[in-house]
C-alpha cells in the first residue's frame, strides 16, 4: 500500500475507522486510505492492530487506546487533535465504540469542537441480524449479557415483553448458561438465532426455539467456540386478543399510577385479557406519541 494520500486527509480530525470482524476482504478501500494516511492510529489492542496493518503492508504510528487508560490518555490525543494531527480510532474489529473502547474519546472530540468522520464498515451484530430471518426495522441492540446468574436473569425478566427484536454478544463460556436461563426466564419457545465466526473459516448461523437451540448447542462443544451472536425474536402479541374498551380504560388509569408491566398486568388480571397484549397496545401507544 502507497503511503501516498489515496483521500482528502483533513487534519485536526479523529477519523472511526471499522476493521474486519474475520475476512481481511470485508476492510473498505476508504478504511486502508485513512489508516494509510492520518498521523496516528488508537488501537485498542496495538499488537492486534500491528498485525492488520503489516498484512495490507501499512506502516503507521500506534497508540494504545483501551478501556483502562481511554479516560487517561484521552487528553494526550485531544492535544495532539488540536495541534492539527489526523487521528484513526480503530477496535481489535468491527465497528469503534460497539461494546468497545471510544466513547470517551469521542465524547471528548465533541466537547472540544473537534471534527469526527465515522466511516461505514463491518459490525457482528448487524451482519448477523441481516441473515437471522427475524424482524429488522426495530431491534435492540443488548452488548453482553451479565456474567453473573442473578443479574443475567434480572436482565432477561426486564426484556420480557419487548417487542422488538434483541442483538446480544455471548462469550463461548457463557453460552450454555445464557441459553438456560432465557429457557428458565422466557420459556422453551422463544426464537433465537445462534451467529458463531461470521465470516470466518467456521462461520455458523443456526436458529430454533430457545429450548431446541439449547439442546443443539450441547450436542457438540464446537457449536459453542468463537465469537457469537444471538439474535432473538421479540414478544409476539396475541393477534387473537380482543381488548375491550374497559380494559383500555383501567390501563390508562393504572399507568398513571404504576410502572407499564405492572399496570398491564393488573389490568389483564381484572378483565381477564392477557398481559401481553395491553403491554404490546401502550407501548405502540407510547412509541406514536398518543
Amino acid at each position: 500500500m502507497s503511503q501516498h494520500n489515496q483521500v482528502a486527509i483533513l487534519s485536526a480530525t479523529l477519523y472511526v475507522v471499522p476493521t474486519p470482524i474475520g475476512n481481511l476482504a470485508d476492510i473498505t478501500q476508504r478504511a486502508l486510505d485513512v489508516l494509510s494516511s492520518v498521523d496516528l492510529i488508537a488501537a485498542e489492542d496495538t499488537r492486534h492492530t500491528g498485525l492488520l496493518l503489516q498484512h495490507f503492508a501499512i506502516n503507521a504510528q500506534l497508540f494504545a487506546l483501551h478501556d483502562h487508560n481511554e479516560q487517561a490518555k484521552a487528553d494526550s490525543l485531544i492535544a495532539k487533535l488540536k495541534d492539527g494531527h489526523s487521528i484513526a480510532l480503530v477496535s481489535d474489529a468491527g465497528t469503534p465504540l460497539i461494546n468497545d473502547p471510544g466513547y470517551h474519546l469521542v465524547r471528548r472530540c465533541r466537547e472540544a469542537g473537534i471534527r469526527v468522520i465515522p466511516l461505514p464498515g463491518a459490525c457482528a451484530a448487524i451482519t448477523a441480524l441481516s441473515a437471522a430471518g427475524l424482524p429488522s426495522d426495530r431491534f435492540c441492540y443488548e452488548g453482553f449479557l451479565p456474567a453473573k446468574t442473578k443479574s443475567r436473569c434480572d436482565t432477561l425478566r426486564a426484556l420480557e415483553n419487548e417487542p422488538r427484536t434483541l442483538i446480544f454478544y455471548e462469550s463461548t463460556h457463557r453460552l450454555l448458561d445464557s441459553l438456560q436461563d432465557m429457557v428458565n426466564v422466557w420459556g422453551e419457545e422463544r426464537y433465537v438465532v445462534l451467529a458463531r465466526e461470521l465470516t470466518k473459516t467456521w462461520e455458523n448461523i443456526y436458529g430454533a426455539p430457545v429450548g431446541e437451540l439449547l439442546a443443539w448447542v450441547k450436542e457438540d462443544e464446537m457449536r459453542r467456540k468463537g465469537e457469537m451472536v444471538l439474535i432473538v425474536e421479540g414478544l409476539k402479541a396475541d393477534a387473537d386478543a380482543e381488548l375491550s374498551p374497559e380494559s383500555l380504560r383501567t390501563l390508562a388509569l393504572l399507568q398513571k399510577e404504576l410502572p407499564l408491566k405492572k399496570a398491564a398486568a393488573l389490568a389483564a388480571e381484572i378483565h381477564g385479557v392477557k398481559k401481553n397484549a395491553l403491554y404490546k397496545y401502550a407501548l405502540d401507544q407510547q412509541q406514536a406519541g398518543i
